[in-house]
């Protein structure tokens, strides 16, 4: 399982989980992901991490969303 963090054409960031990222994206693109990303693509993979569980993976994913935009910046940074 992924979780991610992709940049919306208008700059704001959305987190998700999933585990098939390549399928994700693309419907993110295509206007059928999350509600949030409809409208606001294309977006762009900022950040990535894998996971071999699903709670893992999902627990990890509550935290991001948690995270401030400033400390979101810093874990995409991070990992560059």
């Amino acid at each position: 399982y992924y979780v991610y963090i992709v940049q919306c054409k208008d700059g704001t960031l959305y987190t998700g989980y999933t585990n098939d990222l390549e399928q994700r994206l693309e419907k993110h693109n295509s206007g059928q992901g999350a509600k949030y990303t409809r409208g606001r693509g294309p977006v762009k993979l900022v950040y990535k991490r894998y996971f071999r569980s699903y709670s893992k993976a999902l627990k990890s994913e509550w935290v991001i969303k948690k995270l401030s935009r400033k400390d979101k910046e810093k874990l995409i940074k991070e990992i560059k």
